[in-house]
């Protein structure tokens, strides 16, 4: 019952790590990227980095078979590997002015910064920001716009209008702010969440994360208790003692860096473990061990048996002669009782051959 299990974290884009999908991951980690930050792209997914194909406005574009690709044109890029397929699009601007998020996972609680850049980083003055076109705030004298604590509502569109010197007004390309809700999840593969399980049988339980800002722990508790960290719990030669119910923790420890500390518990695992199949088991072979006891029993006492009676026949055999022997008393003879007499005496059924 032993089973397998990956460890499903986000990685630095908006894709999930650890499923079988392909995802890019952004350096510096914002999104949109801009043309004039020297964007490095590096394509994520499953088999290896020699079966790596990129694209550019759906055209395939640069080397096969590099995983990494230094950006030097803007556009929306892609890449794909066989075993799992093509990544979600990644933006790189070359506006006059653009705004950017964090190019991770944004979940509810964190702090989260929204910037409005202006082409290679000239001065912006009089920045406004918008959400569904509808204007937050105006800054004099900032271009950055903070969240916090991040809410569900807080998912949408935004944008933000600046003045750019010699160019008035200018306005952004709207980007889209989604907010999750951390989700742990605790499986046994495969099956419903309520198990029997024979004692001795290996079993493995598995933790999972489907929203989370890394690095995420996972502690895993049995009955409220905690028994291990991991995202496997690995229970070999399975005993009474392991019944109960399993639940997985999951918290993120980014508090200082300004993200969500979070604790999302997955749902409960009963396990209930039975000991009938051994012991049945045991009562066969204890049965067929005293069967076979028995029967060696038999065999040696009729072997003594014989063995006593060969004894007395050649004691019997070496008497001197000369020596009278009772005579047989009235009825003994072979056609009364069927018993066969020689001169040496009665035969023993144990010499059946003699009798031959």
């Amino acid at each position: 019952m032993a089973g397998k299990v990956a460890l499903l974290l986000w990685a630095q884009t908006l894709g999930f790590a650890g499923t079988q999908t392909t995802w890019i991951i952004v350096e510096p980690p914002w999104t949109p990227a801009v043309l004039w930050d020297r964007v490095t792209l590096t394509c994520q997914g499953s088999g290896t980095a020699s079966a790596t194909t990129w694209y550019k406005d759906g055209q395939r574009w640069g080397q096969q078979g590099c995983d990494r690709l230094t950006v030097t044109e803007n556009g929306t890029y892609e890449c794909n590997r066989p075993g799992s397929g093509l990544s979600l699009p990644m933006r790189v601007l070359d506006d006059w002015l653009v705004l950017q998020v964090p190019a991770r996972p944004l979940l509810e609680g964190d702090r989260v910064t929204l910037r409005c850049r202006d082409r290679w980083n000239n001065l912006v003055t009089w920045v406004s920001f918008y959400h569904e076109e509808k204007q937050l705030v105006e800054l004099r004298n900032g271009t950055e716009l903070t969240l916090f604590p991040l809410q569900l509502h807080h998912s949408g569109r935004y944008r933000c209008k600046g003045w750019l010197k010699d160019r008035e007004w200018v306005v952004s390309a709207p980007v889209t702010v989604t907010v999750h809700v951390p989700v742990a999840n605790a499986t046994i593969t495969p099956g419903p969440l309520s198990h029997e399980v024979r004692a001795g049988d290996p079993v493995t339980l598995h933790c999972s994360v489907q929203v989370g800002s890394a690095p995420v722990t996972l502690t895993w508790l049995h009955n409220g208790q905690e028994v291990a960290q991991g995202p496997l719990l690995e229970l070999r030669a399975i005993a009474v003692g392991h019944s109960g119910t399993y639940q997985c923790v999951a918290t993120n420890q980014l508090g200082q860096d300004g993200h969500h500390v979070f604790q999302a518990l997955s749902p409960e695992l009963a396990l209930m473990v039975t000991t009938w199949g051994h012991r049945d088991t045991a009562v066969a072979v204890n049965v067929g061990r005293t069967l076979l006891f028995l029967l060696l029993l038999l065999a040696v006492f009729g072997g003594c048996h014989c063995w006593h009676h060969h004894a007395a026949r050649k004691l019997q055999d070496r008497a001197p002669m000369g020596v009278p022997q009772p005579c047989p008393t009235s009825g003994s003879t072979s056609d009364q009782r069927g018993a066969v007499r020689t001169q040496r005496g009665t035969v023993d059924p144990c010499d059946y051959d003699e009798v031959l």
